[in-house]
């Protein structure tokens, strides 16, 4: 979907029935055909709080996410709706309407906390809407924010100082907007006129005391400021005065809504397309509609399992079933393109190598373009295994088309000498010197042969070998020749021979020479690839770091100011622990070779020897010549 999807409605996501959550699989079949990265919007809040009419404008759709007249909440589960982006035809914008929070029919509240973590899990960009204000009530109502250390993991284990990993919530956490519907207050504090933003952050500023009611008032804003670095307010007037119109609101034309809700809501879906970032994993990792189906279904398991959904295990999961795709990818690739360029038989085995090792070449960079996380190199040492594989077919292919054309052609030029023996032509005195000429004609013509491929020698040494009988023959019964010249011409055949069988050693040691050299260079390819993958990857995961440390000491920060010490004293061991991880991976920026000592090394050098022995071997029976 180079374009994005073509959705003309949502489709349910999660559905959740009798408290139980399940992917709905038509959906992952849609999310599965995008393969562009997305950007990703979900939306939250009570129920019956016009969550959906905010989505169907970000869709530009006034009718697709369900709105309900009554007070029944209408939206059950996840739905989702994914559309293209109305000016990055790169991306597609997938929006999630969640059910409503807090709706009295539900048995279990606890299911209102796992929606409420799926859509943080799932989303970019996540939405808050409440009514109103930002007041005490409306921070009670997010209580579902305070539950999220408990909801969810960051890492599959933890260390031992550590009673949850919270901590790490900010490297991956969306990006948090908050609005406020029906919003009737003047945005001003202390006489002066304040934006949105700042009205959020004064509501999220903690309220000084000890007291146990106090310290439960404070801690969904605590959780908001260190869960969600980047936070946006936006506050709507009502959309349209009259009560009656309202309730069907879907059907007003725009130029009957209240003019400075249609400028809300523009400013609104404005910041939503401009500033929504990919969805992304830890260390960058983009998230196309395929990963994010494959997310989905993880998170969701893990939670019915009665496991906490955990962004490492997902993370290791969608780096098994990409980094095989990954594979397959490369491997494709690489024998695509061998088949596209090599014309068999090769006039050398260097141009078949040559070859080789371009498409080789290519079909890593493919691997390392759409692989992350190959824990241990298991994939690309699979890959190296498949190539070499597939290379071995493709030079024992080239060796049978060489001996199939070149004893074609050998036996269309020997024909006449077959026939003249046959006929007894040399069979008469001086016949051995006839022989021989037609014999040397033959090999002279059989030089002029065009690429004859990496066996030409060989048929032609085996024919050779197989004339060495019927030379001796003829030899043998030329009368015009006395036996010292008989013994003389058998030596000279012999001395003949015996350069040929040291001449296609020669060209053996000399294959062999080049076949260790394109593994050589197969190898240097590999590590040079790996090398400037794992760069980028420690690149990613050093920037990850410092935005997480630049933003406790933010907060660290705002602690001070609103005069508690002792909280912004806490942050001192945590900001130490970035402090410590920063530094380790700065100085691992040299130390990458170590993380490749494994399968993908052992497997390269596992072949060098093989081919070294067979090189000395062919060096010997030379040298014994």
């Amino acid at each position: 979907m180079a374009s994005g999807p073509n959705m003309r409605a949502p489709i349910c996501l999660v559905e959740n029935e009798k408290e139980q959550l399940t992917v709905n699989p038509e959906a992952i079949k849609v999310l599965e055909k995008i393969t562009q990265p997305v950007m990703v919007v979900a939306i939250v809040g009570m129920y019956r709080t016009g969550k959906s009419y905010l989505m169907n404008r970000l869709a530009g759709q006034n009718h697709g996410f369900h709105l309900g007249p009554t007070v029944r909440s209408e939206t059950k589960g996840i739905w989702m709706w994914c559309v293209p982006h109305p000016s990055k035809p790169k991306f597609t914008i997938v929006l999630l309407d969640t059910e409503g929070l807090g709706d009295v029919e539900k048995g279990d509240p606890k299911n209102d906390s796992w929606i409420f973590a799926l859509a943080v899990l799932l989303s970019s960009t996540f939405v808050y809407n409440s009514m109103s204000t930002i007041n005490h009530q409306a921070l009670e109502q997010l209580h579902y924010v305070t539950e999220l250390s408990e909801l969810i993991r960051a890492k599959s284990t933890l260390r031992s100082d550590e009673a949850d990993d919270s901590d790490e919530f900010v490297s991956f956490f969306p990006d948090f907007v908050w609005t406020v519907r029906d919003f009737t207050l003047e945005l001003k504090l202390n006489e002066r006129t304040i934006t949105a933003d700042e009205y959020l952050e004064n509501a999220l500023k903690l309220i000084p005391g000890r007291n146990p009611k106090i310290q439960n008032s404070n801690m969904p804003r605590e959780c908001i400021k260190h869960f969600f670095p980047k936070r946006k307010c936006f506050v709507f007037d009502r959309p349209i005065k009259e009560k009656d119109l309202l309730v069907h609101i879907e059907e007003v034309p725009e130029d009957q809504l209240d003019c400075n809700f249609r400028v809300q809501s523009g400013n609104f879906c404005s910041y939503i397309f401009t500033n929504t970032n990919p969805k992304t994993l830890r260390e960058n990792i983009i998230v196309t509609g395929s990963r994010l189906g494959a997310l989905v279904e993880t998170y969701v398991n893990a939670i019915n399992s009665g496991s906490v959904p955990c962004l490492e295990n997902a993370v290791a999961t969608l780096a098994q079933r990409e980094n095989s795709v990954a594979m397959q990818k490369a491997a494709g690739h690489y024998s695509e393109q061998m088949a596209q360029r090599v014309r068999l038989p090769t006039d050398t085995l260097q141009e078949l190598l040559d070859v080789h090792a371009a498409c080789e070449r290519e079909a890593i960079s493919v691997f390392m373009k759409f692989s992350f996380k190959d824990e241990n190199q298991e994939f690309q040492s699979k890959l190296v295994d498949i190539i070499e594989e597939k290379k071995e077919d493709f030079l024992l292919q080239n060796e049978e088309a060489s001996v199939k054309y070149c004893q074609t052609e050998l036996k269309q030029l020997s024909e006449s000498l077959v026939e003249s023996i046959s006929r007894g032509t040399f069979s008469v005195p001086g016949g051995h010197c006839l022989y021989l000429e037609a014999k040397k004609k033959v090999e002279q013509d059989y030089k002029l042969v065009p690429r004859k491929g990496v066996k030409a020698n060989e048929v032609l040494q085996n024919f050779l070998q197989s004339q060495v009988a019927i030379e001796k023959s003829i030899l043998q019964s030329d009368k015009a020749l006395t036996d010292g010249e008989k013994a003389l011409a058998a030596e000279r055949a012999k001395t003949e021979a015996a350069e040929k069988e040291q001449e296609l050693l020669r060209q053996k040691q000399k294959e062999q020479q080049q076949m260790m050299e394109a593994q050589e260079r197969s190898y240097q390819e590999n590590m040079a690839q790996l090398k400037e993958k794992m760069e980028q990857e420690r690149e990613n995961l050093l920037r990850e770091q410092e935005r997480m440390l630049e933003h406790k000491l933010k907060v660290q920060e705002e602690l001070l100011a609103e005069g508690f010490k002792r909280k912004s004293e806490e942050l001192n061991t945590e900001i130490d622990r970035l402090k410590k991880e920063i530094e380790r991976t700065k100085e691992d920026k040299y130390s990458w070779a170590k993380l490749v000592v494994g399968e993908l090394v052992r497997g390269l050098t596992a072949q060098i020897p093989g081919l070294c022995k067979k090189f000395y071997q062919g060096l010997k029976i030379i040298r014994k010549k």
